[in-house]
Formats: C-alpha cells, structure tokens, sequence
C-alpha cells in the first residue's frame, strides 16, 4: 500500500508524461527485484520522488510505503522508517544533499538510491551519433560519490545490469535495439532528449539513422543486439546507519 505523507491514499504509478507510459516507460522486473532485495525485510519504507516520476514507480507494492517529495524538511521523527527509496528520481531534485540527508534521518534501517552514473553515460554508443543528449544527461545526474558523501554511514554501490528486453525506456535500455530510438515516441519517453534543442536532436536522430541504414552502427555494436544484458550506468547505492 502507498500513501501519501498527508495520510490520503496514493497510487505510485499513476502520473502524465506526454507519452503512452504503458508502451515506452513501466517498471523493469529487474531493477525492481534489486531494490526490493536492498530494502530487505523492511515493512514501512519512505519512497521520496517527484511528480515526473509517478508513472514508473519502483516502490514495493507489498510493504507499507509513504510517499513525499524530495524537501529538505521531511515532516517525520528521526528513525520513523524501516527503510527508505527513490529510483531515477535524484537528477530532478533541487537540493540534493540536503533531502538525501533527511531521507537518512528519518530512516533506521538502509536508504536505497536507484540512479546512473553521470561518467558512464558517456560510454555509451549513443555519444556517438547524440553527444550534446548524452553530455546534457550526464550532466544532470550526480555522481555516486556526492550521493554517498550526502548520505553518509555505510554505502555500497552495485552496478544493476540493463535487461535486452529492458521496459523503462530511457535511451540506454535500447542498447541493442538502437532502430527504437528513431521513433518520436520513444525519444519523448527519456526526457534527456528534452534537454537539447530541436535542431540537435535532430541531427542525432539523422546520424543514427544514417548508420543503421548502411550498417555501420551493426560494425561497431552489433555484438550488442545478441547480449542478454548490458553492463551500463545503472548503478544501486545501500546506505546503512
């Protein structure tokens, strides 16, 4: 059950992106299984996390989970939860340290972070044929470093491979199915696209396109298209007090 810190009920994966979130962007299995397994046994979790990410909410659904906005006063007792979350979600906050330290404040047990790291964007074949969409996302994001510091006790940080089949469409999710990122729709889903002007987005799609058509992109990548997962920029932060 989710609900939100006023008390009212919530349902986490209710939200509008501009786009049909239930073709380009639900909740990955896998990635859910790895939050799940850093919470542990916990039964109240805090799941912190904007309304841009309401449509793909990796929250449990069979814990008690309260839902707030990233702030940098939780209106909550020190340890007042088992555990706390937020998944994709820590590029869109304003001030980061301080709602990453509160989440540990008023959390007794670990604090999980489902995030990308920023240097590892930039490895991916997509800076290629986009590199002002993969510099502007790569900017955005912190590193694991600065989470860990804000957080503070203990912190292990786990790469989470990225399924082929992966079904939260960021761009990085088609590390092998490169001919989904020619289509608007899909590109609308990862608002990294967003963060450059139409003329560059353009040209990227353009390169990419190019490149498929006459298979230079299968030269250098096409190993990709037959990999069951892919060690990307997904990584999965667990602090403990």
């Amino acid at each position: 059950m989710t609900r939100r810190a006023d008390g009212t009920a919530g349902n986490a994966d209710q939200g509008s992106t501009g786009v049909d979130s239930t073709r380009w962007r639900r909740p990955e299995p896998a990635f859910a299984r790895a939050v799940k397994a850093a919470l542990g046994d916990a039964r109240t979790v805090l799941h912190v996390s904007t309304d841009a990410d309401a449509a793909v909410s990796y929250a449990p659904h069979d814990r008690d989970v309260t839902a707030v906005e990233p702030t940098a006063d939780l209106p909550f007792p020190d340890d007042t939860f088992d555990a706390a979350m937020t998944a994709f979600s820590v590029p869109r906050w304003q001030d980061l340290d301080r709602a990453l330290a509160e989440m540990r404040r008023v959390t007794r047990g670990p604090v999980v972070v489902l995030t990308r790291d920023p240097a590892r964007i930039q490895d991916s074949w997509l800076a290629e044929y986009a590199p002002e969409v993969t510099a502007a996302d790569a900017r955005r994001h912190p590193t694991p470093d600065r989470i860990a510091d804000a957080l503070g006790g203990d912190v292990t940080t786990t790469r989470v491979p990225i399924p082929f089949t992966c079904v939260d469409g960021f761009s990085e999710a088609y590390y092998g199915r490169p001919e989904r990122l020619l289509d608007p729709a899909a590109r609308r889903a990862d608002d990294a696209w967003g963060l450059v002007d139409e003329m560059s987005a353009a040209r990227s799609v353009a390169a990419l396109r190019t490149a498929l058509e006459s298979g230079a992109w299968d030269d250098r990548n096409g190993a990709l298209r037959v990999r069951p997962s892919h060690d990307g920029s997904l990584v999965l932060l667990t602090a403990t007090p």
